[in-house]
């Protein structure tokens, strides 16, 4: 198979979930309805805070763009966000994969970070880590392929770094990485490009800045009892049955690859990336055989630290692949064989496939959730305490999160006097947002379907 059609594939498939997903609203779940809400109510960027400012004005834009053009349709408003939030990532997931397509390694490795990443951890579309994770990916990417382009490519890593300095927290750790590979490519544009070498090392301090942004926020919220829950969930990640079992994978891999660098001349690495795509596959008819060894959306949020953590590391596998020519270890070398590379591709390819059916899965039990709240909805009048709904059942407890339950249920409603869901009354979790995010929304004049 040629890289060309691994390619093409490849992102035909990223953009179709992309599509589809926009067109089932998928943006709405969790904290996804609550956002679109206080867009609409305040007319305005739903402001997280600093560290993840710059994701939420790119993704935030195309709705108040909407409303300042007089939708009133709130389910396509809710489209209209799911689309931003998914075209982000997939964009610059594009952006990458087009870039590596020459060199059968690299596309592998990209490739696998969406297959171990991406798809893993994207169904909580509406966190920011998902568009920082694909920047970091194409911030590499571009720095590792020279087009012979320098000025386009040094423009390219700085609007990326221009994307990462107020993304998500996680650039304590990517953005150094980031700065070093954007450093390394300054030293490689010729002396007669002045203008590129000045924007690889702006982009580098960009990434520099990021990092301190992230550092800064950090010790900020290290006491706030949101992010001391969110860390004590950080070692969670193994309840994530899409993330764990490519995660696993991986990990025999690249243990097996340094210890015997000649298996993966063989047939080894196929099989192990085979079964591995061959589990995926059956992931959905998990709970059959037992009912908590189930696909759970929630677990893609929980799993996210430990996907930029496995992203960092394949980050430093790429860019070792190219940068490390002096002495390089035998299993560099013989990942550098075309063959291996062309093998890895097909076989990554193959699995980034696989890693797209409990997606799938997954998103059309979203589809029949959004159905029922709606019915519900519509077929009542007043306030519905959250706790008179089956929450607790399938498939309902994959869905189901209180707090956002008045705003989803007022973006469903298609007449003003239609029912809202009450979230938890009392004390709760102190959430990091504008304090009005997750109060009754109003979305005067605003209704589904009309």
């Amino acid at each position: 198979m040629s890289a060309v059609l691994i390619y093409r594939g490849a992102v035909t498939l990223l953009w179709a979930l992309a599509i589809h997903n926009s067109i089932v609203c998928r943006g709405l779940f969790w904290d996804g309805a609550a956002f679109l809400a206080a867009i609409v109510d305040f007319g305005t960027f739903h402001d997280f805070y600093p560290a993840r400012a710059h994701v939420g004005w790119v993704t935030q834009l195309p709705v108040l763009l909407a409303l300042e053009l007089g939708v009133t349709d709130t389910r396509w408003l809710a489209t209209i966000q799911s689309a931003a939030l998914f075209a982000l990532p997939v964009g610059l997931y594009h952006l990458a994969l087009a870039r590596v397509r020459g060199d059968g390694t690299l596309l592998a490795a990209v490739l696998a970070i969406v297959a171990v990443v991406y798809l893993p951890t994207s169904f909580f579309v509406v966190g920011e880590y998902n568009a920082l994770y694909a920047a970091a990916t194409a911030a590499v990417a571009v720095a590792l392929t020279g087009s012979g382009r320098f000025r386009h490519d040094g423009l390219l890593l700085c609007l990326l770094a221009a994307l990462s300095l107020r993304s998500y927290e996680a650039m304590i750790h990517l953005g150094p990485l980031l700065a070093l590979v954007a450093l390394w490519w300054t030293e490689r544009v010729p002396r007669d490009e002045p203008l590129a070498r000045t924007m690889g090392i702006v982009a580098a301090l960009g990434f520099v800045a990021g990092a301190v942004v992230a550092g800064f926020t950090i010790v900020e919220y290290w006491n706030h009892p949101h992010f001391t829950l969110v860390r004590a969930a950080a070692l969670d990640f193994w309840q994530n049955l899409q993330f764990i079992v490519p995660l696993v994978a991986l990990a025999v891999f690249g243990l097996i690859s340094l210890a015997r660098p000649a298996w993966l001349q063989g047939w080894g690495p196929l099989a192990v990336i085979g079964g591995t795509a061959l589990l995926l596959i059956a992931a959905p008819l998990a709970r059959r055989l037992d009912p908590e060894a189930m696909l759970f959306p929630p677990a893609h949020y929980v799993a996210r630290t430990a996907a930029g953590c496995t992203l960092w590391l394949m980050l430093a596998v790429m860019w070792a692949h190219v940068a490390w020519r002096r002495n390089p270890p035998a299993w560099l070398s013989v990942l550098r064989t075309p063959g291996v590379g062309r093998r890895l591709a097909a076989a990554t390819g193959v699995l980034v496939m696989a890693a797209a059916v409990p997606d799938i899965a997954m998103t059309r039990l979203w589809s029949d959730y959004l159905g029922y709240v709606r019915g519900l909805v519509a077929s009542r009048t007043g306030f519905i305490p959250f706790q008179e709904l089956p929450t607790g059942e399938w498939p309902h407890r994959l869905f189901s999160q209180d707090w956002t339950f008045p705003a989803l249920s007022a973006v469903l409603r298609s007449a003003p006097d239609q029912a809202i869901v009450l979230g938890r009354q009392g004390p709760r979790d102190t959430m990091p947002f504008d304090s009005r995010c997750g109060t009754l929304p109003r979305l005067d004049g605003y209704r589904w379907g009309g």
